[in-house]
């Protein structure tokens, strides 16, 4: 299951229980050492340097812990509790040695005061070394809680947290500290609490058995009619790549229904969907099971008959209904009975204008705004997309999703999504659960675009939705049609 993003008093409950259920503190150190030293390993070739600074509580004991578990690799540890001796020796390894990574074991979640002059110094020099920071559970400097920097704070381009994300590390304000966080969850403790915020992290494991293996027995009507309503001119790009991106997912059949316009255009760009150029009064092709409406949906000469079509499906189709990009703006502000599914992917800039609030606002309450942006479509889900996108709606739980990177900023990332999760929500198995569907959908976008950063950084959205399910830790899943090798026989 998901973890729970804490505050730290939850954390510091949770290590208490996990105390008395018979783990020791020990005990979990040496596990955090191993697994903060397999993830170094992966992100550190063998021969780039590595400066591991441990402080004189448990986050140094974590990162020393990692020493004897990081190989061949060449590894400094330098040990401040003193900042004014610290500053001096940490100067001396930054001009000898120029490290490549720097392990952040300075201080953990229990700081709780402005740090001092001498210390802001000892960060500020970490900040401007250059080197590559993983911090240890938090970034040094930084409040758990608030997510803000106690005068100065360590500015890493990695996080390992340690048990569970803290809740300041999904606020807006420690986005720049924080950088990428990802979870060493298997340390030791013991089953986590239920956190106050409701708000989890998602993590791989979550969609272990996820999407379901396909019957033997089945053909392309079980899976599902996706209709894509989207495309105008000069943004028939954004149709193309959702329609594409649908058919990732792998539903039953795929229908484009688009403007005159760009009809000719999207007709010779896709050849396994359907192109249909729209009429008015139009219905939806047969059996649809799902509609995506909004990529490319953008000017000013989208007929008024095609905004009501698509508003009146809003409000009473018994499919799935997802609206993405220009649909926003014209959504009609009203429940919608007890229809299927209905899911919004606003960026933040469409959440403000939505909710006639600022960008501003918007990002410095996330979860807030996503409850009223479900409020008031009708108790949708909604998709709140950006750095650590949020999954969830008005009540229940929020989740936050920690795959993806920079490289998503670029046109096009958005309609691959909205392609993505709407090629899921047509499949009716899929449709039951439509939280794991959309939560599913979004994780692997953002692991596509990992899995692309790490081969290069030049990559476009056009090969992120070739990347989509492409998953090497989970190919062992479809072995069984693996043609064996033929053997010679003398």
């Amino acid at each position: 299951m998901p973890v729970p993003v804490v505050s730290r008093a939850e954390m510091r409950a949770w290590e208490e229980a996990s105390w008395a259920a018979g783990a020791t503190s020990q005990g979990v150190i040496e596990r955090v050492g191993q697994a903060l030293a397999r993830r170094l390993c992966v992100a550190a070739a063998t021969h780039e340097t590595i400066l591991v600074l441990a402080g004189k509580g448990n986050n140094g004991a974590d990162a020393r812990a990692a020493l004897p578990h990081l190989g061949m690799r060449p590894v400094e540890l330098l040990e401040i509790t003193d900042p004014v001796r610290g500053l001096e020796a940490l100067n001396i390894h930054l001009a000898k040695s120029r490290p490549d990574w720097i392990v952040d074991g300075l201080f953990g979640i229990g700081l709780s005061r402005p740090l001092d002059d001498a210390w802001r110094k000892v960060i500020a020099a970490i900040n401007a070394s250059g080197a590559t920071v993983v911090a240890v559970d938090i970034p040094s400097g930084l409040d758990c809680d608030l997510g803000t920097p106690a005068g100065e704070a360590i500015r890493a381009a990695l996080t390992l947290t340690i048990g569970a994300p803290k809740i300041g590390m999904i606020r807006e304000a420690a986005a720049e500290y924080v950088g990428r966080v990802e979870v060493l969850d298997d340390v030791g403790l013991t089953t986590p609490p239920t956190p106050a915020s409701e708000c989890y992290w998602g993590l791989a494991r979550d969609f272990s058995n996820f999407p379901p293996r396909r019957a033997f027995q089945s053909h392309k009507g079980t899976y599902g009619h996706l209709t894509i309503l989207a495309g105008n001119s000069g943004y028939h790009g954004a149709a193309a790549l959702a329609s594409r991106s649908a058919l990732r997912a792998r539903p039953g059949l795929v229908s484009l229904v688009t403007l005159p316009s760009v009809f000719i255009q999207l007709g010779s760009q896709l050849a396994a969907v359907m192109v249909h150029r729209w009429k008015a009064k139009q219905p939806l092709p047969d059996k649809s099971t799902a509609v995506l409406a909004g990529p490319g949906l953008s000017g000013a000469n989208i007929p008024a008959e095609y905004r009501d079509w698509i508003q009146r499906l809003w409000r009473e189709s018994f499919d799935a209904v997802i609206a993405d990009a220009g649909t926003l703006d014209w959504l009609p502000r009203r429940a919608v009975g007890s229809n299927p599914a209905r899911v919004i992917t606003p960026h933040p800039g469409e959440a403000a204008r939505m909710l006639r609030l600022t960008t501003t606002e918007i990002q410095a309450d996330r979860v807030r705004a996503l409850r009223e942006l479900s409020k008031l479509y009708g108790e949708s889900w909604v998709v709140l997309k950006g750095n650590q996108t949020l999954i969830g709606r008005s009540q229940g739980p929020i989740y936050v999703n920690g795959t993806g990177n920079p490289g998503l900023a670029q046109g096009g990332t958005g309609d691959v999504l909205a392609g993505f999760i709407a090629g899921h929500l047509a499949q009716p198995a899929m449709i039951k659960d439509p939280l794991l569907a959309i939560r599913y959908a979004v994780w692997e976008h953002g692991a596509a675009a990992d899995r692309l950063e790490a081969e290069r950084t030049n990559w476009s959205s056009e090969e992120l939705l070739e990347k989509l399910g492409d998953d090497p830790d989970r190919r062992n899943r479809g072995a069984i049609w693996r043609t064996p090798r033929s053997e010679s026989h003398e």
